[in-house]
């Protein structure tokens, strides 16, 4: 799926995203516990870039338990950014965070970051090359000891486990309230527009953007989470 067609889906949902997937919470809160966790070692000051930071969730939490930090939030729907202003106005913390409308690439150049996050965000980038450079332009932003956490979908489409844990996963869906027609987007979607690569090699794409080996940190289902660092040569 292209650029254009992706914004417009997410400029539709903006309104109603928080709300339609708070039956999945528990997806999110899990990733978001154990995200505190691996970037607890950062100052007191750091800086944080959120890299497709939609409304907002991830930041909020991390500002809450880190009340010392900043926060860029790159995101390209606009919609979907102004519901996060509303959230940061709401919760007190517009002043520890800066909103960027765009992509990576048209943010200003300015103080490298201590770590940066994008969750599940390169899977929609399908071709390899292209995403290796979007790891490769998060690289650019970060100081040489900066880290990144990156999750996405991942399994191996063609074995017999991912037939399962789809199933399984499109019952977990279904219990949140997705309708059938929705579900079958979703099935399409993800045969067709969305990058979903076995674990082993979407570390070796990260890595080849110019990070250290990632470590898997966490699973649910079929997101998986990846810490690492800039690999210094």
């Amino acid at each position: 799926m292209d650029n254009k067609k992706l914004l417009a889906i997410f400029n539709q949902q903006a309104a109603s995203y928080d709300n339609q997937w708070e039956k999945l919470a528990p997806l999110r809160d899990g990733l978001y516990l154990l995200l505190s966790a691996v970037l607890s070692d950062l100052p007191n000051n750091a800086r944080i870039l959120s890299i497709g930071a939609g409304t907002g969730a991830e930041i909020i939490s991390l500002a809450e338990k880190f009340p010392g930090w900043h926060f860029t939030a790159v995101e390209p729907s606009g919609p979907m950014l102004e519901v996060f202003r509303h959230k940061a106005e709401k919760q007190g913390i517009t002043s520890r965070c800066t909103f960027h409308e765009g992509y990576l690439d048209s943010l200003p150049k300015g103080e490298a970051f201590h770590a940066a996050t994008s969750l599940l965000v390169s899977q929609f980038i399908l071709e390899q090359d292209k995403r290796v450079g979007f790891f490769q332009s998060i690289k650019q932003r970060l100081r040489p000891d900066g880290y990144l956490i990156s999750s996405d979908l991942s399994s191996d489409v063609d074995s017999y486990s991912y037939l399962n844990l789809l199933e399984i996963w499109m019952r977990m869906m279904s219990n949140a309230d997705v309708g059938p027609e929705k579900l079958n987007q979703m099935r399409t979607a993800y045969a067709r527009d969305v990058a979903i690569l076995p674990q082993e090699k979407v570390g070796e794409i990260i890595a080849s953007g110019g990070f250290e080996q990632p470590t898997l940190f966490y699973q649910c289902g079929l997101i998986h989470a990846w810490r690492t660092k800039v690999n210094v040569p």
